[in-house]
């Protein structure tokens, strides 16, 4: 039984009672610093109860300082929200200048509370106060999971983007959109295994910071090619090129300058790449597959410190510089310079940083290495990669692509989101919403909650494999075929934590919860071989539930890869032989948890392994190796020296509710 007691001071509130209210703040100002027993400070806990003349006496007269959070980086306004008292959420915003769009750690907004609450009369306000309906706002980050690095470009009325693959195959993803927040993958830059040369790179490696531009009814697109740290040269750029956004795109042309993320840019027939540190410039032949000049120094960047991610634009008579700063970690941020002359010299803008997140408790991170856009409306926007994070620092997820509005202040300078930085909450661009629900994924619509973004695919393979999945380094060529609406994948000859795996079919967790199951054929097994699901980050960090067989005992175990060691979990041992039976092996996610089970198609599961902290399938989980890509999912065999073709029916991937907020 429940000893606590509440406070005077919480038991005035509750019962409304002002005068005893303030008589307690007079007598005892430091108590409005205290807390419920659910740990809710009292100055939220009164904007909760909804009495608006009490939540005015503490904001004007106690102690109480309007940037109290609680735990989950909630303001007074969010639980204003709760309550729904159109007087009190008035006075916040217009007296104390409290944000409506402002997210908590969980990325939740109090126009979204009023709006799940149904709250009518403050959704009225809420949607004079922000130009919007609620229904019109769209979420960062709005693209979730393994999208980093993101390069845009219009072309009429259609929008391109691009973003780093790392070691992942086919390399590149190109994505079409509309309205600048459904997006479709369309086409991949490298989708000819004998161009992408990946084959003995290590994770985190092989296709870094992309680049898409447009010029002359061309696509071109540039990124850096980085090697293993084995010889003296380690990064090398690439060009490849086609007359279709989706391709095919040419075989990629090799550029041996140094650095990393580069870009093009196309003046009067001319074309030059930008390259880090800063941002160095050389010019390019004709068709972009060579360089014609010595690499020089345009400008170093403003913080002066990792600047890298160079983008040019040219508008009303200057070329503004573009730069990320900082690092890819909490100090990630965006800067901007410009000069008259192409080459120079660059003015640093006296608004900079015109991206940075400063807020620690934030659930957006890492804000950085943008490029801009302007919509054939004449309006303009910045993507940009961030982060989100949980249970004490880790960004399962990897970095995302999130998108916000560029302003131009009196003096000419771009500034993002009115240097708020990330947005949570945004009203859509001016553009035709272009929504198709069979096509659209890992967008952030307002009207799905950030927690539940309806993500689901059932693949069942009867048309080939789905645009979704990718195979650390190329498949091998009889790796994966169709048979009668099912997947047959040939096992690997090497286990997953062999940089010469191959045939790992996974797409990426866009999600903190979430649920995949494959539906298989139980094979026949040799000893040692493996047939089953993984959460994949690398070689060096994984977690998989299998079939397996030793001696005449045929078994389903759980087993992680933290960089060398191995922890091998109890095996399920079937009391029936279940070869040619058709099961499921699924796994559901809520953080940092992971529960894997097994069972009959139609029949109850039975939980195989629970695992409490997976914090190693991240970037900052261990440290070993290049660690910049994100949690997957999806199908493998480990086949050893004997063949091994196991029959996948299905795969289903559902983004859940989440359960408890972390």
């Amino acid at each position: 039984m429940s000893t606590f007691t509440l406070h005077p001071l919480q038991q005035a509130i509750k019962e409304g009672n002002l005068k005893e209210t303030e008589r307690i703040l007079t007598e005892d100002p430091p108590c409005i610093d205290l807390k419920t027993e659910d740990g809710i400070p009292l100055c939220l806990y009164a904007a909760k109860a909804g009495n608006f003349p009490i939540v005015k006496y503490i904001v004007e007269y106690s102690r109480a300082s309007m940037n109290t959070v609680d735990d989950k980086n909630r303001t007074i306004l969010h639980y204003a929200a709760m309550a729904g008292d159109l007087e009190t959420n008035r006075y916040l915003v217009e007296r104390v200048g409290m944000d409506i769009i402002a997210g908590d750690a969980d990325l939740i907004t109090p126009y979204q509370i009023a709006w799940e609450q149904g709250h009518t009369a403050l959704l009225s306000y809420y949607q004079e106060r922000t130009g919007a309906a609620y229904e019109e706002m769209y979420h960062n980050p709005i693209r979730t999971g393994m999208f980093p690095d993101p390069s845009i470009v219009r072309v009429g009325e259609d929008y391109y983007m691009v973003n780093s693959t790392f070691i992942f195959f086919p390399c590149i993803p190109v994505s079409h959109s509309k309205d600048l927040i459904h997006w479709e993958i369309i086409g991949h830059a490298i989708t000819n295994p004998e161009w992408a040369h990946l084959d003995e790179l290590e994770g985190g490696r092989g296709y870094w910071a992309p680049d898409i531009s447009f010029h002359n009814g061309r696509y071109y697109i540039a990124a850096t090619y980085r090697l293993n740290d084995t010889g003296t040269v380690y990064r090398k750029q690439i060009v490849v090129s086609s007359d279709r956004p989706e391709g095919p795109y040419s075989e990629p042309a090799v550029i041996d300058e140094d650095g990393i993320d580069p870009s093009i840019f196309h003046e009067d027939g001319r074309h030059y790449m930008l390259l880090n540190r800063g941002a160095r410039i050389f010019e390019l032949n004709g068709d972009c597959t060579g360089q014609i000049s010595e690499a020089s120094l345009l400008f170093y960047g403003d913080q002066k410190r990792a600047p890298e991610g160079p983008h040019l634009l040219k508008k009303d008579g200057y070329y503004y510089l573009f730069l990320a700063e900082g690092g890819t970690g909490p100090g990630h941020r965006i800067t901007v310079a410009r000069s008259r002359e192409l080459m120079g010299n660059y003015e640093p803008c006296p608004y900079n940083p015109i991206m940075r997140q400063t807020d620690e408790k934030a659930g957006i991170q890492r804000c950085g290495h943008g490029k801009p856009v302007c919509t054939q409306n004449g309006e303009w926007y910045m993507v940009y990669l961030c982060g989100r994070r949980i249970g004490g620092g880790y960004s399962v997820l990897g970095r995302e692509t999130a998108l916000d509005p560029i302003t131009w202040t009196a003096d000419g300078w771009p500034i993002v989101n009115g240097l708020k930085g990330p947005s949570v909450l945004q009203k859509r661009p001016n553009l035709p919403v272009w929504k198709d629900g069979a096509k659209m994924r890992n967008c952030r619509t307002a009207d799905k909650a950030p927690a539940d973004m309806g993500n689901a695919a059932e693949e069942t393979f009867a048309d080939g494999l789905p645009g979704e999945f990718m195979t650390p380094r190329p498949p091998e060529k009889d790796a994966v075929r169709f048979e009668n609406g099912a997947l047959i994948l040939k096992g690997s000859t090497h286990p997953l934590a062999s940089v010469r795996a191959r045939n790992i079919l996974v797409r990426r967790q866009s999600a903190f919860c979430f649920r995949a199951e494959a539906e298989l054929t139980v094979p026949e097994l040799k000893d040692g071989q493996e047939a089953g699901i993984t959460c994949y980050y690398d070689e060096n960090t994984w977690v998989c539930c299998y079939f397996t067989k030793e001696g005449e005992t045929l078994s389903v175990q759980v087993k992680e890869h933290i960089g060398k060691e191995d922890i091998c979990h109890p095996k399920a041992v079937f009391a029936e032989n279940p070869v040619g039976g058709q099961f499921v092996l699924g796994v559901e996610t809520e953080y940092l948890h992971r529960r894997f089970y097994c069972g009959k198609v139609e029949e109850e599961k039975e939980t195989v392994a629970e695992l409490n902290n997976v914090y190693y399938l991240c970037d900052e989980g261990i440290s070993m190796g290049k660690r910049f890509t994100g949690a997957m999912v999806g199908m493998y065999g480990y086949a050893g020296d004997a063949p091994l073709f196991i029959r996948f029916r299905k795969f289903d991937y559902q983004e859940l509710s989440n359960k408890n907020e972390k």
